[in-house]
């Protein structure tokens, strides 16, 4: 089997009204589909829900839960927060910087644009309190090719060290300019 591919993904929320207006609002996905039940399907367990799907574009589905009747949402504090997030793609780095005006002038928090040399990001949370990021490609082919031929020996190198390899120290030289 090979997957096809993904389906959705799906996150809680505080609310599900405020969050689908907040995704149309500012990143300006549709409001495709809104699923609710009294009882969990796969458990059956009863435990009313309202499920919505969002377009986050060429089939990618962002899904959200709103459980009114479960503890309060928390994160997994042992986890800095930089590291779990949603990226989303971008084609130009000036989209990528409108999005940071107009994020801004809504008054949201974006930290970027931020040059990770094959592409640059902005970083900012949604109204649930999850980090997104919008993420647009600047990589050429070689860097592509180059990153592509040392992946296997720098998974290795991690696994046995758990130090930072250098097969691709290049991507950050310029940093110490």
């Amino acid at each position: 089997m090979k997957l096809n591919r993904i389906h959705h993904v799906a996150y809680r929320c505080l609310d599900a009204k405020a969050t689908v207006e907040w995704y149309v609002k500012h990143l300006h996905m549709d409001f495709v589909l809104a699923i609710a039940e009294d009882q969990v399907p796969s458990t059956h367990a009863p435990d009313p829900y309202m499920h919505v799907f969002l377009d986050a574009g060429h089939g990618n589905v962002l899904a959200f839960f709103e459980l009114p009747n479960s503890p309060a949402m928390g994160r997994d504090t042992n986890t800095p927060e930089w590291v779990q997030h949603l990226a989303f793609k971008v084609d130009t780095v000036a989209e990528l910087e409108e999005a940071k005006a107009r994020l801004q002038a809504a008054g949201i928090a974006v930290v970027g644009v931020t040059d990770h040399t094959i592409f640059k990001s902005i970083y900012f949370f949604d109204p649930n309190g999850h980090r997104l990021e919008l993420a647009c490609d600047i990589g050429t082919p070689e860097m592509y090719k180059k990153l592509d031929e040392v992946k296997w020996a720098m998974l290795e190198e991690w696994s046995q060290t758990k130090r930072a390899p250098k097969h691709a120290a290049w991507m950050h030289e310029k940093e110490l300019v």
